[in-house]
């Protein structure tokens, strides 16, 4: 099982990179995280935004497996706590599909990825930068797993 982040933008500050990398990195083997960035729709002066975020959800979609469970990280999703986050992460596993995770652009996920997805979750109230959600990702994701474990990461 693979779980795939797949996000609109490219080209992120290295920070960013940086810290999706480590916690991607200790991820074990037989749960990788993978990255797969996709172009964001070019924003000009008076842009269709409707059309744009379709644009979007095309390429987005198009990441996708076709038997991948979809979760659309949403701000109107469904809140979990780290806990929850852990069981989910166990009931993945036994479901044995890969999941990836869409993140959309400035302007969110249009419809057509919100209705596919098998999940909306929220990963907070708080409107965060969207490069900022890779690293809160992947490190919730390293420590729901290392929760699953008994990994002393989640109690330091």
């Amino acid at each position: 099982m693979r779980l795939k982040l797949i996000c609109v933008g490219q080209k992120m500050p290295q920070w960013v990179t940086r810290g999706f990398q480590e916690y991607a990195r200790r991820m074990p083997p037989e749960l990788p995280l993978e990255l797969t960035e996709v172009a964001m729709a070019q924003r000009g002066k008076n842009p269709d935004i409707p059309r744009l975020m379709q644009k979007e959800a095309d390429a987005l979609l198009a990441a996708t497996g076709k038997s991948d469970r979809l979760i659309a990280l949403e701000v109107g999703g469904r809140p979990w706590s780290t806990e929850q986050l852990a069981g989910q992460l166990e009931g993945w596993q036994l479901d044995g599909r890969d999941v990836s995770f869409m993140v959309g652009g400035p302007d969110g996920l249009a419809a057509d990825c919100r209705s596919r997805a098998d999940l909306l979750w929220s990963v907070s109230p708080l409107t965060l930068p969207h490069p900022l959600v890779r690293i809160l990702l992947a490190e919730q994701l390293y420590r729901a797993w290392s929760i699953t474990r008994n990994h002393p990461y989640h109690r330091a």
